[in-house]
């Protein structure tokens, strides 16, 4: 797999392109927000850090996202909450704090790569017929991977769809954190677990529904009824992403 290392640091990025290359990938390292734009298209992987000379690294993750799904971690010495939360926002798929332990980061690489492999050969969380699932006036076309709220399309990132789509694909069933977590991130007990209070706040927002995702205290999350008329603000009472349902911190 091609990875793009973006990363200004020459030791650090010396020590990620070695691991990287000693696990069969060819990696592509670049110290600026302009040359990592100009390289997106071909990466199969990105590993992104904030702290560029030329550009915030929120705001270059944000200027991937238009140009390139493929998948990506931020890799930051950025460890504040609301740091993590607007890159989950921005659509990485996995935040890991510097400093880290290499063979963590490594794992997380394959988790995320599992996660987002188009490829058949493995089974696929969300996967369903082809009928798309409608809730109120949402519709989630699980093979297609759209939304649409009252016949408007809303844009999702990846993984906030992913999140939905499994709880589309089991209407009926209420989902604990853990499952999700396992399912959705390959991480039961994922280090960063509010992430996934982060995409379901982004849902919410998104889809400009608060009932389209239903908490169940101190379990898990299910996919809800919401009304069809649009609900003011993106979430339920006590639902924002510092709200989570298994109350961790």
């Amino acid at each position: 797999m091609h990875a793009l290392l973006v990363e200004d640091d020459d030791r650090m990025a010396q020590a990620l392109g070695t691991a990287l290359a000693l696990r069969g990938h060819t990696v592509r390292r670049v110290g600026r927000a302009l040359d990592a734009l100009r390289h997106a298209r071909e990466a199969e992987f990105v590993l992104l850090d904030l702290g560029l000379p030329d550009l915030d690294g929120l705001e270059l993750l944000r200027r991937l996202r238009t140009v390139c799904d493929a998948p990506l971690i931020v890799v930051t010495a950025r460890c504040e909450e609301r740091d993590i939360v607007q890159g989950l926002r921005a659509g990485a798929d996995d935040y890991v704090v510097k400093p880290f332990r290499m063979a963590e980061l490594m794992a997380r690489i394959d988790s995320v790569r599992r996660r987002t492999d188009p490829h058949p050969g493995r089974s696929e969380p969300i996967a369903a017929g082809p009928r798309p699932v409608r809730t109120g006036d949402v519709e989630v076309d699980l093979s297609g991977r759209t939304v649409t709220v009252a016949g408007v399309a809303v844009r999702l990132t990846r993984r906030e769809f992913d999140v939905l789509a499994f709880l589309a694909a089991r209407p009926d069933e209420v989902h604990s954190r853990e499952v999700i977590l396992d399912r959705i991130w390959g991480d039961a007990f994922l280090a960063a677990s509010r992430s996934l209070d982060v995409h379901v706040a982004g849902i919410r927002a998104k889809t400009g529904r608060s009932g389209l995702v239903r908490t169940v205290r101190g379990f898990g999350y299910q996919l809800g009824t919401p009304p069809a008329a649009p609900d003011a603000g993106g979430g339920e009472p006590g639902d924002d992403p510092g709200d989570d349902p298994g109350g961790e911190r």
